[in-house]
């Protein structure tokens, strides 16, 4: 889209200019080809404002790989979700269910396994010709469905401080408000060990940066439907694999389906997805602007603002969150407008399926951001599908699904005159 964009103003420019000389030579009038460009708030791609050249270079790579298909002779394969990351974020903002990610596991005695010696925790159900697909194991008592996520902004939640989120969490509910979230942590391993690594080489010298430092030997998660993975070359490397089957250097071994003792790979060489390529997107996702809000005068959306706060709703959906130290200046002290607190919370039983990761219980989930939620479905093919597997189709449906530690904000927002409860609606479609 940023390319896209780009074109536009130089084909507009052209078009500009040729009808100046037009006009010069006699002609009576110009018929401009060009429709105009989208609103910006109507989009949700785009760079973060004062990018350098270099950045914007850097940053226009990333675009492009971003949207590249793979083909089996690029590497994707055998076993797969989605063939590009386009496919998952069109026009980087939440997917369609069609390309829902589905994973599974099995609780036993308390403890949950991934059953990753029958292909888990991710379902890869699609496989180049002749290759058997991974079907979900007899066995598995959780599997949920994740629709995957708009993009926007992630740079900005990276560069939170690990303490912020801390502070934002309240396990034991000990202020009483019947809101209780905690920060998701991950086991140290040696690939998260040298996750941790390259992201301090990247950040060099930059002091009071407060990211990625081990808590009892672990690390805060905060990106992910559970929180599950904690930076974006986490996130990028592991989408890689898991979702469209390409190997990097950090997760240099092709899938095979565990499931029919099949260890087939492909004749594309090893890393199918290069470094400097990883790097790349890595540092599109994190240079790519926050959704802009729209109607943010409308006396329903201020309304419903209000209300939005009254009933407690921006407990977990925090509005406001200033980022710490950035190894990209334009991300370091930023107040930003997510609606979030990267926390995971208990949403009761209509939402728990059973299946988790890290420490969160299978009814916990990180709160997911709010900004761009106005936008969702001219991305989902003109319906909307919201939640994290997509079960709502409206918001008040999404509302409805709310328990556990949202129980309170659902029934304050029930109990809301008609008026009201439209108001709200108008302020999360503004967002």
């Amino acid at each position: 889209m940023v390319r896209l964009c780009l074109e536009y103003r130089v084909l507009r420019a052209a078009a500009l200019l040729s009808s100046t000389v037009l006009f010069a030579t006699g002609c009576d009038g110009f018929l401009d080809p060009f429709p105009d460009a989208p609103a910006d708030n109507t989009i949700l791609d785009g760079p973060v404002e004062g990018l350098t050249p270099d950045q914007l270079a850097i940053h226009l790579v990333g675009d492009e790989e971003f949207g590249r298909r793979f083909s089996p002779s690029d590497g994707a394969a055998p076993l797969f979700v989605a063939t590009s990351c386009d496919a998952c974020h069109p026009g980087e903002g939440k997917g369609h269910p069609a390309f829902n990610l589905t994973r599974f596991g099995r609780m036993e005695g308390g403890v949950f396994d991934q059953m990753k010696a029958l292909g888990g925790p991710q379902l890869q159900h699609r496989a180049v010709a002749g290759y058997p697909p991974e079907n979900i194991p007899a066995g598995a008592t959780g599997i949920a469905r994740f629709t995957a996520p708009a993009i926007t902004g992630l740079g900005f939640l990276e560069a939170i401080d690990d303490a912020t989120l801390q502070a934002l969490a309240d396990p034991n509910d000990s202020d009483g408000d019947g809101i209780s979230g905690r920060v998701q942590m991950i086991d140290s391993t040696d690939f998260i060990a040298e996750i941790v690594s390259i992201e301090a080489l990247v950040a060099g010298d930059v002091t009071g940066r407060e990211r990625l430092v081990p808590i009892e030997g672990k690390y805060v998660g905060r990106f992910g439907k559970k929180g599950l993975t904690i930076n974006l070359l986490h996130q990028t490397v592991q989408a890689y694999i898991e979702d469209m089957g390409l190997t990097t250097d950090l997760v240099p071994q092709d899938l095979f389906n565990v499931q029919v003792g099949n260890f087939a790979t492909d004749t594309t060489p090893d890393p199918e997805v290069p470094t400097n390529v990883v790097d790349a997107v890595v540092f599109y996702l994190k240079t790519l602007r926050p959704p802009q809000r729209r109607n943010v005068d409308d006396p329903n959306v201020v309304a419903g603002e209000r209300l939005f706060e009254e009933i407690q709703c921006a407990a977990c959906h925090v509005p406001t969150l200033t980022t710490g130290r950035s190894e990209i200046p334009q991300l370091s002290g930023v107040e930003v407008h997510p609606y979030t607190d990267l926390l995971l919370h208990d949403m009761g039983p209509d939402l728990d399926d059973g299946y988790t990761e890290g420490i969160a219980l299978t009814s916990e989930w990180r709160t997911p951001p709010l900004w761009g939620l106005g936008l969702a479905r001219a991305f989902q093919g003109g319906s909307a599908f919201y939640l994290h597997d997509g079960r709502a189709s409206t918001l008040r449906e999404a509302i409805d699904y709310h328990g556990g530690e949202a129980d309170g904000s659902r029934e304050a927002f029930r109990v809301l005159s008609e008026q009201e409860q439209e108001q709200v609606i108008a302020f999360l479609e503004s967002l």
